[in-house]
């Protein structure tokens, strides 16, 4: 896998056009400077959870004694629910619906940004080929720049594109999740059976 693709494959994992709605519905009753201060906090929380999957996920690996084909065969399987709930979105959406008050850490930065399946493909990533851990570094970083651009300029893109184009673009999303998302589905499964 390039760093390209990583940062595309993290990209899409991190949905910041699905998110753009929730977004908005969540800091709603925020005054517009502390909707900007809140958004920065949160995103700066899910990069450093994200980074801290990265550079500790083979740690974590070892401590709860789990072989790397067991995540990629997880990480497939979640990341394929949350595509079918991209292309299929419930009622409250992702998140589930949204709490009273001011969200801090969950769930804007947990799991609306860091999710699980971020943390298992970072995890995987750092697992299947330690000696890149640079490039995975900068395909975090570049994915999450470009989903904090997005969601930066949320209430400008909600005005411009809508409600059903933000909608198309997530489905659309979802559907190149779920097609990843067998893919490392099935290289778990190639791994674990050997071949």
């Amino acid at each position: 896998m390039t760093t390209l693709s990583a940062a595309i494959l993290l990209f899409l994992i991190l949905d910041p056009l699905g998110n753009v709605p929730v977004f908005l519905s969540l800091l709603r009753g925020l005054p517009p400077k502390r909707q900007r201060y809140v958004l920065a906090r949160e995103l700066l929380i899910a990069l450093g959870v994200l980074f801290l999957f990265l550079f500790a996920g083979k740690a974590i690996l070892s401590a709860m004694h789990l072989r790397q084909e067991s995540v990629s065969i997880a990480g497939g399987i979640v990341l394929f629910l949350i595509g079918l709930k991209m292309i299929f979105p419930g009622r409250d959406g992702l998140a589930g619906p949204p709490g009273q008050g001011e969200p801090f850490i969950v769930p804007m930065a947990i799991p609306l940004i860091a999710g699980p399946s971020g943390m298992a493909a970072v995890i995987l990533m750092a697992s299947n080929e330690p000696d890149r851990l640079g490039d995975w570094s900068l395909a975090l970083f570049i994915a999450w720049a470009a989903t904090a651009a997005i969601l930066f300029s949320a209430t400008f893109l909600y005005k411009v594109l809508g409600h059903q184009v933000l909608t198309a673009v997530e489905r659309l999303m979802g559907m190149l999740l779920v097609a990843l998302s067998v893919q490392m589905l099935l290289d778990g499964v190639r791994i674990y059976l050997g071949g």
